[in-house]
């Protein structure tokens, strides 16, 4: 079923009463969307802050009239001149979008994430045998994609992994954890505060057939203390106020890998984990750092 898409110029317009507006004239949809360019980073907890300059798509019925929803709209919002443009969208599985643009991806020498059905390419392969990650991120976080995550899956290609007991914190859709295993990890206990990511997790896990030595949690589980990795691709905030707990779940000798944070937010990470870890040179890529450490005897 196709449906009608209105895009509302907003203005000086308040946007939570335009989403009111919106949903009041039958929107299936509301989407706010950040109109020129000024990317929110580390909201407060329970904050949803917004854009300088917000732009707002509201979903509806093919059967809407357009005339007749954007009269409702400039009547509710009180503004006779709002800019309003309508399209037909056709049905599709949104939630499933992101494949278009998802391909397998190499990192490292041998590292390949792969989505379902998709092998890499066999003229791209190295002389090592790919360890190929079959993921489907489903609502959480997590694909390769991002720099964040790019940086961490780096890392492990190139770390030596073989029997370690490894800690994945904030695992999203899983994919550190299970890249992990996959390069030789005894066993990870993967733990994150969004339910969507446990259940992508043990998703993956099963596609990946690496359930027996994945254990997972939510946050305020026990993480349990003693390993060789800590993984934490997260935000910059969170991983400062986590430094004492991330050192204690850290055996002595054991590595820290910190990602989620912008470079200029690297000094102030790597100056909370110094206390126990001596921290290396952060590694770049576009505007984010990834920090490793090891955790001193």
């Amino acid at each position: 079923m196709p449906y009608l898409q209105a895009h509302l110029t907003l203005g000086n317009l308040d946007p939570e009463a335009a989403e009111t507006a919106c949903f009041d004239a039958g929107a299936l949809s509301v989407t706010l969307q950040d109109a020129g360019d000024a990317p929110i980073l580390e909201p407060a907890p329970g904050a949803t802050p917004l854009w300088p300059s917000v732009a707002l798509a509201a979903l509806y019925d093919a059967a809407t009239v357009p005339a007749t929803l954007a009269a409702r709209l400039r009547r509710a919002l009180g503004a006779p001149e709002l800019e309003i443009r309508f399209e037909t969208l056709a049905d599709r599985v949104w939630e499933r979008e992101w494949l278009k643009d998802f391909r397998p991806m190499r990192f490292g020498r041998r590292l390949w994430i792969c989505p379902g059905g998709l092998t890499p390419p066999v003229d791209e392969r190295t002389a090592d045998a790919p360890v190929i990650v079959w993921l489907d991120p489903g609502l959480a976080f997590g694909t390769g994609t991002h720099a964040t995550t790019a940086l961490c899956l780096d890392w492990l290609d190139g770390a030596p992994l073989a029997g370690e007991r490894v800690l994945d914190v904030g695992t999203g859709s899983g994919i550190l954890a299970i890249a992990a295993i996959k390069l030789g990890a005894a066993s990870v206990h993967a733990q994150d505060i969004d339910p969507q990511a446990l259940i992508a997790t043990r998703d993956n896990a099963e596609r990946n057939a690496v359930s027996a030595a994945l254990a997972i949690a939510p946050a305020d589980a026990p993480w349990g203390s003693g390993y060789g990795l800590v993984l934490a691709n997260i935000l910059a905030e969170p991983l400062i106020a986590l430094a004492s707990q991330i050192a204690a779940a850290t055996r002595p000798g054991g590595a820290v890998v910190l990602s989620g944070l912008l470079t200029g937010q690297a000094p102030a990470v790597a100056a909370a984990y110094g206390p126990w870890f001596d921290m290396e040179v952060p590694r770049l890529r576009d505007d984010w750092a990834l920090l490793a450490g090891r955790r001193r005897t």
